[in-house]
């Protein structure tokens, strides 16, 4: 897996709504808020090294940025990368399946989050 994860999702709800699961995804996952603009339905957010009594070994950072795609429908960019010991992206000695862990438990966190119906 590469250092810097870019991915993209869509969702058949409205961006306000995947904004929320985005923001209660990340605060589940103890991730500290460092932007949180509802306007712009943007959140980054900062992960320590232990996450929910797991220790991953690398700090990360993530950035989610939901957009409309269509009528009732958004879609969300996320970038994510590892961080050093004083908050700098990871170039080298990343640990293996660190982000990767992170990623699938927002995922998860996320579309637990969401409604289960399309209202």
């Amino acid at each position: 897996m590469p250092y810097t994860v870019n991915k993209t999702q869509h969702f058949p709800y409205a961006p306000q709504v995947v904004y929320e699961a985005a923001k209660g995804a990340m605060e589940g996952l103890e991730g500290t808020l460092q932007e949180d603009k509802p306007e712009e339905f943007k959140l980054v957010a900062q992960f320590h090294k232990t996450i929910l009594g797991k220790v991953l070994g690398d700090r990360a950072w993530m950035e989610v940025v939901i957009s409309a795609d269509g009528e009732s429908s958004s879609k969300l960019d996320l970038t994510a990368y590892p961080l050093n010991a004083v908050g700098q992206k990871l170039m080298f000695g990343a640990r293996k399946g660190a982000l990767a862990t992170l990623l699938s438990w927002f995922d998860a966190h996320l579309n637990h989050r969401l409604p289960k119906e399309n209202s």
